[in-house]
């Protein structure tokens, strides 16, 4: 009786763990997130993690219905982890449809998120990378400035900071790549605007993170089946901020995330 007793608790204990998952939300009070682990894993070894942020009226739902994203964390042996805004677009510093909105919210959600699914599930916490694109571009950048140390790395793409580049970020120093299309026309690599409010410039921000950083070229790298062609930078510490261009417009491809990810593990980032 005893052992039955034991083993139930046990259940319900698993049970209330992993309570949530790829198709089914992970509660944060009136927020959530979907989490995927690798096919087959054991569910006790720690693994590293892909945090995706969508773009504008994307969901986080969606992003975990992406079965080639799912495949590729899969294969990459991590987790995938897909958040959500509030409404149909990301709350950021100065954008156009929520500039009046508190922005500290957005900041503190993924604060919440990396605590409870590092508590909840064995994710190495040393091992995360925050990535998105297009307006998930522009949450990656913010996160970038405003909690560098939440992530090992971070790869934004096609999105970038609204106005202005910020004048200061907070330390320490992160390990970014910048994914973007040459000829990419909704959000262009010298920006528009929208509503008023100007897209930022992506060579300002690159070149102003390089100054914060410290950064200084170190050559360039290519991978001719994505068609992109890098610009390689490290400071003194080997953070790294590399920039990485492709011949097209704006565009999400799934095999972008996965070369980021195996970009920073070759540098022994992740």
């Amino acid at each position: 009786m005893r052992f039955v007793f034991g083993l139930m608790c046990l259940i319900f204990a698993g049970s209330t763990a992993w309570a949530c998952g790829p198709d089914s939300k992970c509660r944060l009070g009136d927020r959530h997130y979907y989490i995927a682990l690798p096919e087959g894993h054991d569910g006790r070894s720690q693994v590293g993690a892909i945090l995706f942020s969508h773009g504008l009226q994307g969901t986080a739902k969606g992003v975990m219905g992406n079965e080639t994203l799912r495949g590729i964390a899969s294969e990459l042996g991590v987790a995938l982890i897909a958040v959500k805004s509030i409404g149909e677009d990301w709350t950021l510093p100065n954008g156009p449809r929520n500039a009046v909105r508190n922005v500290n919210g957005t900041f503190r959600y993924f604060d919440a998120v990396v605590r409870d699914a590092t508590s909840r599930f064995p994710i190495d916490p040393d091992r995360m990378m925050a990535t998105g694109y297009s307006a998930g571009g522009m949450v990656t950048w913010n996160l970038v400035c405003q909690r560098p140390q939440l992530f090992a790395a971070f790869a934004p793409m096609a999105g970038t900071f609204w106005k202005n580049p910020p004048r200061r970020c907070r330390k320490p120093v992160a390990n970014v790549l910048h994914i973007h299309g040459l000829t990419d026309k909704t959000v262009p690599m010298e920006g528009r605007v929208i509503n008023g409010v100007r897209q930022g410039n992506v060579t300002k921000v690159m070149r102003r993170y390089k100054r914060m950083g410290r950064f200084r070229a170190a050559g360039r790298s290519s991978n001719a089946v994505l068609e992109l062609s890098c610009k390689l930078s490290r400071n003194r510490k080997g953070k790294m901020l590399d920039l990485c261009l492709y011949p097209g417009r704006h565009k999400y491809d799934s095999r972008y995330v996965e070369f980021a990810w195996k970009h920073f593990v070759k540098a022994g980032v992740l």
